[in-house]
């Protein structure tokens, strides 16, 4: 029995990112036992530290973990401030739609960082969020990543009111806000356009 068991763990260990699920598990079990937070848009501050695992060849952390504490910081975000169970009350699902991550120096080997994430406006699809990276060593901006959260099946103004019970309108985008959504507008087009002229080309 006990070598079947053996068999299951690697298995699942070999073929999922086992430790993703768990970390992920666990950040929402701990953020339900933290003190809620009614201002939405208020910042949320998520303490990491660069882990052996997280290396790259250079010492540094791998661009990629980034991307996966970012997502860890976001989980504990919704799961404060109530927006988890909005889009849950809602029959709503949410899905990544972009992220662009700015890198302006290295956090290495098990130098501990706060990931500072907080909401910075909406329309009618998508939340707008921005998560910094800063060194607790001496409060320096390691990363900015700025992205776009896809409301599905709803709409990110039914959800805020949902926890608002009432309209709230969104705050003003901020310039490069503004100018980061142009570009993945202008990249949309691009593509549409490369993929009507390979169809034609077909």
């Amino acid at each position: 029995m006990w070598l079947w068991v053996l068999g299951g763990v690697l298995f699942l260990f070999s073929s999922l990112d086992v430790w993703y699920f768990v970390r992920g598990v666990a950040v929402v079990f701990r953020a339900r036992f933290q003190p809620i937070v009614r201002d939405i848009l208020r910042e949320q501050c998520f303490s990491g530290r660069v882990l052996p695992q997280d290396i790259d060849f250079m010492g540094h952390m791998n661009n990629a973990r980034y991307l996966r504490e970012c997502d860890f910081a976001r989980f504990s975000l919704y799961t404060r401030n109530g927006i988890f169970g909005a889009v849950r009350a809602e029959g709503a699902s949410m899905v990544l739609g972009a992220s662009t991550i700015r890198y302006r120096r290295s956090l290495t080997l098990l130098e501990p960082f706060e990931l500072r994430s907080r909401i910075l406006a909406w329309d009618h699809k998508a939340f707008f969020l921005e998560q910094q990276f800063v060194s607790r060593a001496d409060g320096f901006v390691s990363a900015v990543m700025l992205c776009r959260q896809n409301v599905l099946r709803s709409t990110p103004d039914k959800i805020v009111q949902h926890l608002c019970k009432r309209k709230v309108e969104s705050p003003e985008f901020p310039e490069d806000l503004k100018h980061w959504i142009s570009y993945n507008s202008a990249s949309s087009q691009t593509l549409r356009a490369e993929s009507e002229l390979a169809g034609k080309s077909q």
